[in-house]
């Protein structure tokens, strides 16, 4: 937590030009040809800093467009600040507390940690396991207890999973690549018809897996 005294986090021109440094470090990229060190950065009162145009296609760009601090009214290093708070306490932060610390609105504070929080969302994980690692499955129940809802949601089947949503998740140890599966019907399903197989390489599978799927057909 000492570095949030790191000037990138308090002033605008310092936090652009650390991120310019590590998105373009061979030089300006254009988001719209893919043209590499070919811009020109733009000079005087009437152009926004950082903005520069590209010498192939004429358009203008920033180091913020095609990331989640595009068009953002919030300065780039409240940005960069409440993205160092998240990753460096070590069990999170509320949006609450960023919002005091940089003097941010509870609702752009909340704004900001949603967006932060969907940027770490991997969007191609790839696949599970491989030579040499195993899969390792483990589920839970999810879900508040009966006694605590509304007389005509309860089930009145019993307790432990009643009224809860099974969760199901395959972790590999080495490359700490996760997946989980909420629904109990989906997990089977993925199992009987080959589906697992997109995500998981078979042959990571340890006996228990094996064992634990052998239980779930048979149930």
């Amino acid at each position: 937590m000492s570095d949030i005294s790191n000037p990138i986090f308090h002033d605008e021109a310092k936090a652009r030009e650390w991120l310019e440094a590590r998105l373009w470090a061979n030089g300006p990229i254009c988001p719209k040809c893919g043209t590499v060190d070919e811009a020109t950065l733009m000079q005087g009162k009437s152009h926004r800093p950082g903005l520069y145009q590209c010498n192939a296609c004429r358009e203008p760009f920033t180091v913020t467009v095609g990331t989640l601090y595009e068009r953002s009214k919030v300065p780039l290093h409240k940005w960069l600040a409440a993205t160092h708070l998240m990753m460096a306490s070590k069990k999170g932060m509320s949006a609450l507390q960023i919002g005091r610390l940089l003097g941010l609105s509870k609702k752009t504070s909340w704004f900001l940690c949603h967006r932060i929080r969907e940027s770490l969302r991997e969007t191609d994980p790839g696949m599970l396991g491989g030579e040499g690692s195993t899969v390792e499955m483990d589920e839970t129940y999810v879900g508040g207890l009966e006694k605590n809802k509304h007389r005509s949601k309860r089930k009145h089947k019993g307790t432990g999973g009643v009224g809860k949503e099974a969760v199901y998740a395959l972790v590999d140890g080495e490359s700490n690549g996760c997946v989980s599966i909420k629904n109990y019907e989906k997990f089977l399903n993925a199992f009987n018809n080959g589906e697992i197989k997109r995500l998981v390489v078979v042959a990571s599978f340890s006996d228990g897996v094996s064992a634990a799927r052998r239980s779930v057909s048979q149930s």
